[in-house]
């Protein structure tokens, strides 16, 4: 079904592809791993037949014996839904265009995406979409071309576990080729038949067994480097007196509630892990914290300072700070990156611009990206350094408060890996919201488990993890990524060459 032969693709004189080769047969599954930057959407791009701006791609892609493959024969999910969601049109608009198109029926992509199909839903805008429900969207719209391959890169970004198993399900149920671009290994695990980890650009081991026994030192690195849930959590001593407090705190949109009455204490310096399904109301109650989103009811305070639901002053936005899950979205494309990050110090402690550039050039070097790489723009950078961008930025305001979210769905685990202990070492009250309950464990204190906008558990992360109470914390515990069950090998013709 796809063939490729030596592809190499160069930008600039730096190689971003290397020589790569595989074939999948026509209804398998073939998943690319790597850290960011290692040239899985390089490649992933080319079957569609694009290529990054400047590049030369030589080698040879053949779909179905064919080259370039008819309109609609592949299918991509992006990595981040912002870049193909039109953020001006109503849901059901685009899917109906869609579907007219090529004659296919919105209804019947939207549950293969599991997403309904009522005409409330229809009628939002992408915007009202919690990051997972945006991830599924963007792959209805892709089901709707009725294609033959799907490249699906990082399509379980940002969703929760039993999402993450329903979509795993649902990928490994459609009768097309995949092409799976993704960090999360148990995802590889459940729906690959053969895996291929690259590493700048080359191919260092395939096979269909590689992440059970990995054979070569990168691909060992990446599997230890996975976080577990069920790791020994090391507690330690927080402080008694709250920094941030929480009272009675609502808010919806539109008269739709999505955080309802939540009381919460955080401790100077604790790490809160906040989890739950996506739609929960978790990213409501972060964007409330922050200032994003005005609450109806309740009140938030930091130390002694109540903070308004809206218009907050220079001093509250130092309080707290943000840092979103798509990292690329959030900096201005045509600006360099360290510019970006120095306007925090300007912007909000007046700092003169001379001596905002130092600051943020020295909080770029701790996060590991140096000038060369911070004065470049941000599609010069791997996602996985635009995050410690990112955060770097957000450390520029000196905040009390630092909202995580999801920051490192989307990453390697080896990039993961260095974010998170980054996280570590910072002096400050932390929320981090993730649905990797692995990465939770390696960083919380405490979890709180919010589930339809209310907390249904909250305690100290050993227990929380150990012996859970509530339902939802146990089913988001329990994988259900292998529900979706593999097939069995066709034979030698579908290992990668």
């Amino acid at each position: 079904m796809i063939e490729v032969t030596d592809l190499r693709v160069l930008s600039s004189g730096r190689t971003l592809v290397d020589g790569v080769s595989f074939t999948v047969p026509e209804g398998r599954v073939l998943a690319l791993v790597g850290a960011s930057g290692s040239g899985k959407t390089t490649t992933g791009l080319a079957l569609l037949g694009e290529r990054p701006q400047g590049t030369q791609v030589t080698g040879t892609i053949r779909i179905a014996g064919r080259w370039p493959a008819p309109p609609g024969t592949v299918g991509y999910v992006p990595q981040h839904p912002s870049s193909v969601l039109n953020p001006a049109r109503r849901i059901g608009r685009v899917l109906n265009g869609i579907a007219r198109l090529h004659g296919t029926s919105v209804s019947a992509a939207l549950a293969s995406a599991r997403l309904p199909a009522d005409r409330a839903f229809l009628r939002r805008f992408p915007h009202q979409l919690s990051g997972g429900q945006q991830q599924r969207l963007v792959l209805a719209q892709a089901l709707l071309t009725a294609p033959r391959v799907i490249v699906a890169d990082e399509a379980t970004t940002g969703q929760d576990a039993i999402t993450r198993g329903e979509l795993a399900a649902t990928l490994r149920e459609l009768e097309v080729t995949l092409v799976l671009l993704s960090h999360d290994l148990d995802i590889v695990r459940a729906l690959a038949d053969d895996i291929v980890i690259l590493r700048d650009g080359k191919v260092v081991e395939s096979g269909p067994a590689v992440l059970e026994a990995p054979h070569s030192t990168y691909a060992k690195a990446l599997v230890a480097a996975q976080p577990d849930p069920a790791a020994p959590v090391t507690a330690r001593p927080l402080a008694d007196v709250p920094r941030l407090r929480v009272r009675d705190l609502t808010a919806g949109y539109r008269g739709r509630p999505a955080v309802q009455r939540i009381t919460l204490d955080v401790a100077g310096g604790e790490r809160l892990g906040v989890v739950g399904r996506s739609g929960s109301g978790k990213t409501t109650l972060a964007r409330c914290l922050a200032g994003l989103h005005p609450w109806t009811a309740g009140g938030v305070a930091v130390d002694t300072v109540r903070l308004p639901p809206r218009r907050r002053t220079r001093p509250h936005r130092t309080l707290v700070q943000y840092v979103f899950q798509d990292a690329r979205a959030s900096f201005d494309p045509w600006r360099p990156v360290d510019e970006q990050v120095a306007r925090t110090a300007v912007r909000l402690r007046n700092v003169p611009s001379g001596r905002a550039r130092t600051e943020a050039l020295e909080h770029l070097e701790r996060m590991g990206l140096d000038a060369t790489l911070a004065r470049r723009r941000p599609h010069h950078l791997s996602g996985g350094e635009l995050q410690r961008a990112a955060l770097a930025r957000a450390l520029l305001a000196r905040p009390r408060v630092l909202i995580c979210d999801e920051i490192t769905s989307g990453l390697d685990t080896l990039t993961q890996a260095t974010i998170l202990d980054l996280l570590t070492d910072l002096d400050l009250t932390l929320l981090f919201i993730s649905h990797d309950l692995g990465v939770v464990a390696r960083i919380a204190d405490t979890i709180a488990v919010i589930d339809q906008g209310r907390i249904v558990e909250h305690g100290p992360a050993a227990r929380v993890l150990r012996t859970p109470a509530h339902n939802l914390t146990r089913a988001l515990l329990n994988d259900p990524t292998t529900s979706a069950k593999k097939r069995s090998p066709v034979g030698t013709d579908t290992m990668p060459t």
